[in-house]
């Protein structure tokens, strides 16, 4: 398959199934996503809340009808930078039978130009230290690790 192939779209219902499957197909995923049938009632009331919100995006890479990656793109303006809009980009994972094949890199880059389009000045996202691979992943697409990220767990 090749990236230029894939096509995008915001997910559906029906696709939640797959985008938890590729969630917790992870090394760090698979400790804090829970795959199970029937999927846990959480995830169907996140996609309803996403799906709802003009300021969130589900989005899905497909090859045909398979998906194989997902991400979660949120918009939020800041008084910041002038009253200036930021693209937030979560939970990226590509299927792990197609990672390594570019679709990672078209998937971020779809996002940067879908917050161009919503006239964000910033996109922003964030990775787990214990990730250097996709450290220098986000690094080559010309993130910069210009701030140290905080998380408080509740």
């Amino acid at each position: 398959m090749e990236p230029n192939q894939v096509t995008y779209r915001e997910a559906k219902m029906q696709d939640l199934d797959e985008i938890v499957h590729m969630l917790s197909d992870d090394v760090l995923g698979n400790k804090r996503e829970l795959y199970k049938q029937p999927l846990p009632e959480s995830y169907i009331k996140a996609f309803h809340s996403i799906d709802s919100d003009p300021n969130n995006e589900l989005i899905v890479a497909c090859y045909g009808e398979e998906i194989i990656g997902v991400q979660q793109i949120t918009f939020t303006p800041y008084i910041t930078y002038q009253g200036g809009w930021r693209a937030t980009i979560e939970g990226v994972r590509t299927k792990s039978s197609e990672r390594g094949k570019g679709i990672g890199s078209k998937l971020i880059q779809w996002a940067i130009q879908r917050a161009k389009k919503r006239g964000c000045h910033i996109v922003q996202l964030t990775t787990d230290k214990n990730r250097p691979d996709a450290i220098q992943f986000y690094e080559k697409l010309g993130f910069k690790t210009s701030h140290e990220g905080l998380k408080l767990h509740l």
